[in-house]
């Protein structure tokens, strides 16, 4: 029996974390993370600067292991930036990094969805407020090529201290971006769930960066003292990166114009 949960007969397809991901990722052709603060946005300013980006759970002594074994830096923690140069999640710190060829990017969130993804087989792409019109018409490209293809959309969201999945307005807002460009080059049709996101972006984009900032998780970073990572996050569609996983890393996509 197919699962209800699938969305089946639907070609755009929307759900949330790692269950979500499961649910609806099978059988897509292509599945966008969606992490907005902040894995999938200090993901595409490292891809902006020509940065290849490995993702990874968490920064641990494996982590250490897969940046050695990949000759990358690793990322450290926000809070253990404490000089010039060093890089965490922060996209700021990113932004003014120079000389870093290869990184590895620990978030218990977006990355980990990316990474669990590809290696089911799918081909994952990274999404953001800041590359959500260039992923979708990079996606367009291949959809119109082949109409049978689905592609699913997956925002990451994040964690209560009991470690269950807390639905973060951000992503929804971010997945909403990009479903709706889906759907303004003709793509679809979208389940409810996918349209329910592109909605709320439609009626929230006016006050993106406004909201950003008061949303539950925005607030949470400029109370830590990080209010450059949610402007940097509201920064609609300034990139023309798409970032796909390959392999173990993320690249830049090219050949979509």
């Amino acid at each position: 029996m197919v699962s209800p949960y699938a969305q089946n007969g639907f070609r755009v397809r929307f759900d949330w974390g790692q269950l979500g991901a499961e649910a609806v990722g099978p059988g897509a052709a292509i599945v966008a993370v969606v992490d907005v603060l902040s894995f999938t946005t200090a993901l595409t300013v490292a891809v902006d600067q020509g940065i290849e980006v490995f993702p990874y759970r968490w920064r641990d002594r494996a982590a250490a292991a897969h940046a050695q074994r990949h000759e990358a830096v690793l990322a450290v923690a926000r809070s253990a930036v404490t000089e010039p140069g060093q890089v965490s999640l922060s996209p700021g710190t990113i932004r003014r990094s120079s000389g870093i060829e290869r990184l590895v990017l620990p978030s218990p969130n977006g990355s980990a969805i990316a990474q669990n993804l590809a290696a089911a087989g799918s081909r994952v792409i990274g999404v953001s407020l800041r590359n959500a019109d260039a992923a979708a018409e990079w996606t367009t490209s291949l959809l119109r090529a082949a109409r049978d293809t689905v592609v699913a959309v997956i925002a990451a969201g994040e964690r209560w201290t009991d470690g269950s999945l807390r639905p973060a307005l951000e992503d929804l807002w971010g997945a909403g971006a990009f479903l709706a460009g889906l759907a303004d080059r003709g793509i679809g049709p979208l389940s409810p769930e996918a349209a329910a996101s592109a909605a709320a972006y439609r009626h929230a984009v006016d006050r993106l960066p406004e909201l950003l900032s008061d949303c539950a998780s925005g607030r949470d970073l400029i109370g830590d003292g990080y209010p450059e990572d949610v402007a940097i996050a509201a920064e609609m569609n300034v990139s023309r990166s798409v970032p796909v996983l390959d392999g173990n890393s993320f690249i830049a996509a090219t050949g979509y114009y």
